[in-house]
């Protein structure tokens, strides 16, 4: 017999993050009913994030060089990050990755977009890390690990040979396609576009011409501002031009890039973002749960779609004396405030 869960709290409800007191229904997984009690308890509910651009497979090389450039520590064939995954081992890999990713559920994170290097075994050994667990990876391989993937995940097109007849066949599979591009300069960004892909990762260095078009083709941006800082590739509020692409309709999606060098982290990144570049908390936390929408069901909280959320007790803490809630998530969310995770694949 089937036995409805209620969560009662503060919820952010919808994409718009309406701030509602309500009690919310769950019922073989699903959201089914969303309803108003004023005498709900002061426990937010915020909806699962999703980490819209990581390579997991760095954890094996955290804090390696990481004052290094961006052609020395992630150009693919020879850089140094290529060279530390291709000494792992299998079970270095696997263990690795899943470390990184109960990391990342317990700080409310419960999916991710990962560019998967190493092939097939490559792809598999991210499925096999998340197996068991409450996360959803969406794994977009290379080397021919697209095969067995989600889709492709193509290095800026300078950097890969062939692009055209990868791009060719996992179309025909029916697959999606990434591309990183506008990470070090505007000069990979038209090729990029020219494949018309389901998602483009930094854009760091995108032009206005370049963003309008991904607005009209409605094509996903993964932004990643820290990793873009660490690796000097920008030290401006200008780049990623984050305001730029959401004044002219981008969706932009929150990631992470490499965890070599940055945490998989989706609390940082937002408090990031706020510093740096000022924008609105909730359209920061927006972003950070955007990308869910590549597993199939959202993770905004909606009446029918799947439960992904986690609550936060602001009692414990001054989050007590918060004036609101979604600012206070973005800059300043303490982990030991999370309590449950509710989440169902």
């Amino acid at each position: 017999m089937n036995v409805p869960q209620i969560v009662s709290g503060q919820a952010l409800l919808g994409e718009e993050l309406a701030l509602r007191p309500v009690d919310i229904v769950i019922e073989q997984g699903l959201i089914t009913a969303i309803e108003e009690n004023l005498r709900a308890p002061q426990i937010w509910i915020c909806p699962a994030f999703f980490n819209a651009h990581t390579h997991l497979a760095d954890t094996v090389a955290m804090d390696c060089g990481s004052t290094g450039d961006l052609v020395s520590m992630v150009t693919p064939p020879d850089g140094l990050k290529h060279r530390l995954l291709a000494a792992a081992s299998h079970t270095e890999l696997v263990g690795a990755m899943r470390a990184s990713i109960t990391g990342m559920i317990s700080a409310g994170t419960f999916g991710c977009a990962d560019f998967r290097e190493g092939g097939r075994s490559g792809v598999r050994a991210l499925r096999e890390a998340a197996e068991c667990l409450d996360f959803l990876p969406v794994i977009f391989g290379r080397e021919g690990g697209e095969e067995d993937a989600d889709g492709l995940g193509i290095s800026s097109t300078r950097d890969v040979a062939g692009v055209e007849q990868q791009v060719c066949a996992t179309r025909k599979a029916g697959k999606r396609i990434a591309f990183h591009a506008g990470e070090r300069d505007k000069d990979d960004v038209d090729a990029a576009l020219s494949f018309e892909p389901d998602l483009l990762i930094h854009m760091t260095h995108a032009t206005k011409k370049q963003l309008r078009e991904c607005a009209d083709k409605e094509i996903p941006i993964a932004v990643c501002p820290r990793s873009n800082w660490v690796l000097g590739v920008t030290a401006s509020a200008r780049c990623p031009p984050l305001q730029l692409m959401l004044d002219l309709g981008c969706t932009v999606m929150l990631g992470t890039d490499n965890v070599m060098f940055v945490p998989p982290d989706m609390f940082s990144e937002m408090s990031f973002v706020s510093t740096v570049y000022r924008l609105d908390p909730k359209t920061i936390i927006r972003s950070a749960v955007t990308g869910s929408q590549f597993t199939g069901s959202p993770f905004f909280i909606r009446k029918g779609e799947r439960a992904a959320f986690f609550t936060l007790d602001p009692s414990h803490s001054a989050l007590a004396f918060s004036r609101d809630p979604a600012a206070s998530i973005v800059k300043r969310a303490p982990y030991n405030a999370i309590g449950n995770n509710v989440f169902n694949l």
